[in-house]
């Protein structure tokens, strides 16, 4: 887990044991976090002084798929969190169907309920400013669906294609995903080297900015007026040759300039503390 402070650029960070995605900020204690590692949701308690942690595993999910992992998550506006998984391989072809999409509440802390399954490869999700809808990405269905968002309750319904990258001619995997003030979609394309800004309502392609590196993995708003597009990308699979084509694989960038910003994330609303 890696922490970058805007203002002074101090970069920290500790060691889990296990693969780490997601991680989502507790609402109780800035320095408490729910972390997907591996396939358990796990409770982190850092202590900046120091640099130690504590953690407390709080549940583990899938143990009918135990080549699975964490992926992509986030916390809603009433704290609740949404954590998907995906095959540890992301081998969608000779292991279909093994992802799933959960839903951690307090009164459901050490049994996550199955809110969509099966899918793929679990990732992106948003929601929009009324909080009246819900985005959501498979990513080998290269598509971002739309569904009716009850808050009260956590509940979705009526799925509904919001857009189709094949109409317009992209041939990438739609990743981590994040919406702005005006509504509008910012995705990262896997495979694509870029991002790409969508009107949801419409299924407009509204822009594409390229990043130096095709493998790009998720976006999120930051910064003092939340109006820089962080983004990440990744290097895995890449040969010598092509990571010396493209020497800033694995890093993260800063897109500014956009005209636009993002909303302020919600917070973890699970545990109080560890």
């Amino acid at each position: 887990m890696f922490s970058y402070d805007y203002t002074n650029k101090e970069i920290t960070s500790i060691t889990l044991e296990g693969a780490v995605s997601p991680v989502v900020q507790s609402k109780s204690d800035p320095d408490l976090f729910i972390v997907g590692l591996d396939r358990s949701i796990v409770a982190v308690k850092w202590n900046r002084e120091d640099g130690n942690y504590t953690s407390r595993t709080l549940a583990t999910v899938s143990d009918d798929q135990p080549d699975c992992n964490m992926n992509d998550g986030k916390a809603d506006k009433e704290g609740r969190i949404w954590y998907g998984t995906m095959d540890q391989d992301a081998d969608t072809v000779n292991h279909p169907n093994r992802g799933r999409l959960f839903r951690i509440t307090r009164d459901h802390v050490s049994t996550p309920e199955e809110i969509i399954s099966p899918v793929n490869v679990s990732n992106g999700m948003a929601w929009n400013k009324a909080n009246d809808k819900f985005y959501y990405i498979d990513s080998p269905t290269q598509q971002i669906a739309e569904y009716d968002y009850d808050n009260e309750n956590g509940e979705i319904s009526n799925r509904r294609v919001a857009f189709e990258l094949k109409d317009h001619d992209l041939n990438a995997s739609p990743d981590g995903m994040t919406i702005d003030v005006d509504d509008n979609l910012w995705v990262a394309l896997y495979g694509g080297g870029s991002v790409i800004k969508v009107n949801p309502t419409t299924g407009e392609l509204l822009d594409r900015f390229p990043i130096p590196a095709v493998s790009v993995t998720s976006v999120m708003w930051g910064g003092p007026d939340l109006d820089i597009l962080f983004v990440t990308t990744s290097r895995i699979g890449l040969s010598d040759d092509q990571i010396m084509k493209q020497p800033g694989a694995g890093s993260v960038f800063a897109l500014t300039n956009l005209g636009t910003s993002g909303l302020p994330v919600f917070e973890a609303d699970i545990i109080d503390n560890i």
